[in-house]
């Protein structure tokens, strides 16, 4: 089984003008084997950055602590919050320092600083790519499709949060590695809101 078979379960992120939602399903499966229903994959950071990921749940749990870790550091050091690009950015060299040995995950960074909301998207290798919303993991293809067709930049956030609860709905009733409920992180300039929904 490759490193990118493993990328498996759908997570899902969207910008917009008020903030930004990250999204994943529950499911953690080893290839085809269901190993829990209630994994984790959404994190949240501080109050205004998270974590959306598909992949390994330890590696992706790991990856969660330490750039949590990393930017409480910063912190101490400057007394200021880091911006969601720097956050991203150490995030990216992280994974680069690692890509003979991959954290075998992919992963949404998103959150809301003084420049407004931003998503970006990396990779394994550690890639980095802002975008207005994304899809990860096996369920990708199909939770796109949702997004491309319906997503808007001006959207208020409660409405770009029903799109990433479709769009990882749809991605769940084709997906068999996709599935159990949804992980839902809501950021926006007043803080954030964690939510899991059962379907």
């Amino acid at each position: 089984m490759s490193e990118f078979e493993l990328l498996t379960g759908t997570a899902v992120g969207i910008k917009v003008k008020d903030g930004v939602v990250l999204a994943s399903e529950k499911r953690v499966a080893y290839g085809f084997y269901l190993l829990s229903k209630s994994g984790k994959k959404v994190f949240k950071i501080n109050d205004k950055l998270g974590l959306a990921s598909a992949g390994i749940l330890a590696d992706m749990q790991t990856i969660a602590k330490i750039i949590r870790t990393e930017l409480n550091l910063y912190y101490l050091d400057t007394k200021t919050a880091p911006t969601v690009r720097a956050a991203a950015k150490l995030l990216s060299l992280i994974l680069f320092q690692s890509r003979i040995m991959p954290y075998i995950c992919e992963i949404m960074v998103g959150g809301v600083d003084d420049e407004g909301p931003h998503l970006f998207v990396l990779d394994p290798a550690g890639s980095l790519i802002e975008d207005d919303y994304a899809a990860l993991g096996t369920g990708a293809k199909i939770a796109i499709g949702i997004l491309e067709s319906e997503y808007k930049p001006d959207m208020p956030l409660e409405d770009a949060k029903k799109l990433a609860i479709k769009a990882i709905r749809q991605a769940m009733s084709r997906d068999p590695v996709s599935g159990d409920g949804c992980d839902i992180l809501v950021i926006s300039k007043e803080g954030s809101v964690e939510e899991t929904i059962r379907f």
